[in-house]
């Protein structure tokens, strides 16, 4: 794969990362960062294929390098991490892999003839548990970084409804 298809991709998937910020409404002091984001996770995807590792890790891979990212710039932008890493993933929605899946529903609805049944059951099948698993890796890829990475426990959160106070008594 050359540089320029590289760079190219790397605009096109930052331009489909913006267009969702947009879409959502997020401040605009976020956008350039979305931009990156959105762009080199794009290419952490487009590498891993590229070496043949497969869509899904790759997806897994490239949906952790955006969150452990949008941490960062929630930091330095003072947002939430979830504003930068949603639109950023968003272009790495299997779209193709569930279009095929529910095509292949309704032609299976449709078919007459036996002997194309198992063949088109078996692509239907693969694309449908491809997107799941990739829609999973996304989910997996986003939330993880913002779990490992929370500065308080759940235990130490109090909520004043259930904290019990000794002077009450």
């Amino acid at each position: 794969m050359d540089w320029i298809h590289f760079i190219e991709s790397w605009f096109w998937f930052g331009f489909a990362a913006l267009g969702f910020a947009i879409l959502f409404n997020v401040p605009k002091r976020t956008l350039t960062a979305i931009f990156m984001m959105g762009g080199f996770g794009g290419l952490v995807k487009l590498l891993f294929l590229e070496w043949n590792n497969g869509v899904i890790l790759g997806t897994l891979i490239a949906s952790i390098f955006v969150g452990f990212v949008s941490i960062a710039a929630a930091h330095s932008k003072h947002s939430p991490p979830f504003v930068f890493a949603i639109p950023a993933v968003i272009p790495m929605v299997p779209g193709s892999f569930a279009y095929h899946t529910m095509k292949g529903i309704i032609r299976l609805a449709y078919n007459q003839t036996p002997e194309d049944f198992l063949p088109l059951l078996n692509e239907t099948v693969t694309n449908g548990f491809k997107t799941m698993f990739i829609l999973l890796a996304i989910a997996v890829g986003v939330f993880a970084p913002m779990l490992l990475t929370a500065r308080e426990s759940a235990k130490q959160i109090k909520i004043p409804l259930f904290s019990h106070d000794k002077n009450q008594d």
